[in-house]
């Protein structure tokens, strides 16, 4: 992203935002600009254990370079509460090396290249500094800025005003006197002639102007203990280093070891991934998909057991920044960010992990942020459970994991059967799943604001029953080839009735496709919606093959977005053209027109079954995602889009499903146009 200093157009390094990832669930990310506009900006937010979870530990740094005729250029933007923003002034390039971002600044002849990475299982960041070009050496003068507070916090959460500070020679301590429960911040500046100017603790209040436009509190405070320098001459750098890690940890490796080792792991990552992957948009993807998938470190019990079973947990990030691990995400995703990047260990991980948590036959849908316990209030994350086994069954042969994991699929199976939470359930009279308990949001289609239910959606819902139908057929095979004929065929039993009373109840002839509900509140649902793809797209399809065709016409003709699918026909009564405004306005929005860019991967799915010689085409299809790959977060694959051009990408900038049916689409796309 060169910027060649055009200060009418501030937005592009406003809106833009990096982000990288420590293989935790901690991170660091923040504007282009430098300039922190969202309560998870920060250059570490650490993933503390259970109950603190994730806590912004260093927020963000005030960044000057001193000339060699003593004028002082600034680096990092910043938007103080009582001030316009200020730009960086010297910056020309953002770029991202191996999916890392690097900024490059100049003055005259003087360049500086700014780095950020975490090193991978800590909560640890480095910020290095190089200077690439001049003849003269400069000063560089950083200032950090602290509030220790949950990631999810608002920015107006008072600041620790009794910090206490530490001198360990040149290393520091800075440590909470408010919370006794979290670890110290240690810091150090690893270069040539650096010091720490104290000046007594200084507080500085900010503005962050995303918060402010979602309607949530925008100005909070920061503390500094004082600014930090260093002589670079050309050639020099220089690394400050934040941590939660004890000191040995810290120090185990030097910045540039550090460096050597992030980048040796970045290519192990391509040199596994299918073949396919380790190219173009697809290695950037490769990269992007890495990001998600994490060690539930604050759940250190999910650790333990894994560790006496041999095994190591790992889950994923649903997105970033406000997300934690949910079991649908973690299940839709499985496929493209642990199949498509050859990291199939992991997927078994994953897998077996959540085995663990499945209570009344549901897996969790979410672990809120700081907590062991899951939420259940999930109707279909259990049944895209037997889509992840399936699929990595097939790539991996994994026998024995899905051997261990049959009796707890019979017993989901038989859960549904008979009824469970949430009134999830079959109804006996034509063998369809249907759902639905007042104040819960059951299906993907979740949105819920102060009580209010944006989509129930209670009844039976389309994707539900192609999925539970689908679940019936993996289960038939999967107990048909260990030996267990009888109830091999009761599962079939089951899935042929799902069948009939599917193909009866769910075609709509006025729309020339499906109900999205039926036996709904409000008797059945003609709402166009994309949850009808998926009686077409799963691996055992529960829509009569004629039907196919009209289907995909009217998704095609209605849905199809350049970045994923619409989540509602245009036309319908609560149809949003785009998802904007405070917490109630974008909720409406949510599911009633926005675009869900992981929809593009069951669309290809089905149409590829209906075309399927036209590979090229649904290459095409996820061309949108190319110019994407540099808007948002750069280098990854947003939440959701507005409905209507220019598509402006909304909700979390990096989200782990988005990636993950990108991914996995590009590969399935290459492989059958280039087999060898």
């Amino acid at each position: 992203m060169p910027w060649p200093g055009n200060t009418e157009e501030p937005e592009r390094l406003l809106t833009r935002e990096w982000l990288v990832t420590n293989g935790l669930g901690g991170y660091a990310s923040g504007s282009i600009a430098g300039v922190a506009t969202r309560r998870y900006h920060g250059l570490l937010i650490a993933a503390l254990p259970t109950p603190i979870g994730r806590t912004v530990m260093l927020s963000h740094l005030g960044e000057w370079l001193q000339m060699p005729d003593k004028r002082v250029v600034r680096l990092a933007g910043e938007e103080r509460a009582d001030t316009p923003y200020q730009l960086p002034e010297i910056l020309t390039e953002f770029r991202l090396e191996m999916g890392l971002p690097v900024w490059r600044y100049r003055v005259g002849d003087v360049a500086v290249e700014k780095r950020i990475l975490l090193p991978y299982g800590q909560n640890t960041v480095h910020v290095n500094y190089r200077m690439t070009g001049g003849h003269h050496g400069v000063r560089l003068i950083l200032r950090p800025r602290l509030n220790f507070r949950g990631h999810e916090m608002p920015v107006s959460e008072p600041c620790d005003e009794d910090c206490r500070l530490h001198v360990l020679g040149r290393r520091f301590e800075v440590h909470s006197q408010r919370d006794a429960h979290l670890p110290p911040l240690r810091m150090m500046l690893h270069g040539r002639d650096t010091e720490l100017v104290l000046e007594g603790g200084a507080y500085d209040e900010f503005f962050y102007r995303v918060e402010a436009s979602r309607g949530y509190p925008s100005r909070g405070r920061v503390w500094t203990p004082g600014r930090f320098r260093a002589e670079l001459a050309p050639g020099e750098e220089c690394t400050l280093i934040a941590s939660t890690e004890g000191w040995d940890t810290v120090q185990a490796l030097t910045p540039q070891q550090a460096v050597q080792a992030e980048f040796h792991r970045r290519e192990r990552l391509l040199e596994q991934a299918d073949p396919h992957a380790r190219s173009g948009r697809a290695a950037e993807l490769v990269l992007a998909a890495d990001q998600f998938i994490i060690s539930p470190f604050s759940r250190q019990a999910d650790a333990a057991r894994a560790q006496a079973e041999g095994d190591q947990a790992r889950t994923v990030i649903a997105g970033y920044h406000w997300f934690t691990d949910w079991g649908r995400d973690t299940m839709i995703s499985l496929e493209g960010l642990t199949l498509a990047t050859g990291r199939h260990a992991e997927a078994g991980y994953i897998l077996r992990t959540f085995l663990h948590y499945v209570r009344d036959g549901l897996i969790p849908n979410m672990f809120p942020e700081g907590q062991n316990e899951g939420l259940y209030h999930t109707a279909d994350a259990t049944l895209w459970f037997f889509h992840a086994m399936d699929r990595y069954v097939s790539v991996t042969g994994d026998r024995l994991t899905l051997r261990q994991a049959l009796p707890t699929f019979v017993a989901i199976v038989e859960h549904h059967l008979r009824g469970t939470r949430f009134n999830i359930g079959v109804d006996p009279r034509d063998g369809l799943l249907r759902q639905g308990a007042e104040g819960y949001q059951l299906t993907w289609m979740d949105a819920k604001v102060e009580g209010w239910v944006v989509t129930p959606r209670r009844g039976k819902a389309v994707e539900l029953n192609a999925l539970f139908y689908n679940a019936l057929r993996l289960l038939e095979r999967w107990l048909r080839e260990e030996g267990d004929e009888e109830r091999s065929a009761e599962m079939a039993r089951h899935a042929q009735r799902v069948h009939e009373s599917f193909n009866g109840r769910f075609w709509n002839p006025q729309t020339g496709c499906l109900f999205d509900v039926v036996d709904g509140e409000a008797g059945d649902d003609p709402a166009i919606r994309p949850n009808m793809l998926f009686s077409i797209a799963l691996p055992n399809p529960v829509l009569d093959t004629e039907r196919w065709r009209s289907v995909m016409e009217v998704a095609h003709r209605l849905l199809l977005a350049p970045v994923g699918l619409r989540s509602l026909a245009p036309g319908h009564p609560d149809y949003k053209a785009s998802y904007d405004g405070d917490l109630r306005a974008r909720d409406a929005a949510y599911h009633q027109g926005t675009v869900w860019g992981w929809l593009a991967g069951p669309f290809a799915d089905a149409w590829l079954k209906v075309h399927p010689e036209d590979n090229r085409g649904i290459e095409h299809l996820v061309d949108g995602f190319a110019a994407h790959l540099g808007e948002a977060c750069i280098g990854s694959i947003s939440e959701i889009f507005d409905a209507e051009p220019p598509f402006t990408p909304r909700g979390c900038v990096a989200q782990a499903w988005s990636v993950a049916e990108v991914l996995r689409v590009l590969v399935k796309v290459r492989a059958a146009r280039h087999p060898g």
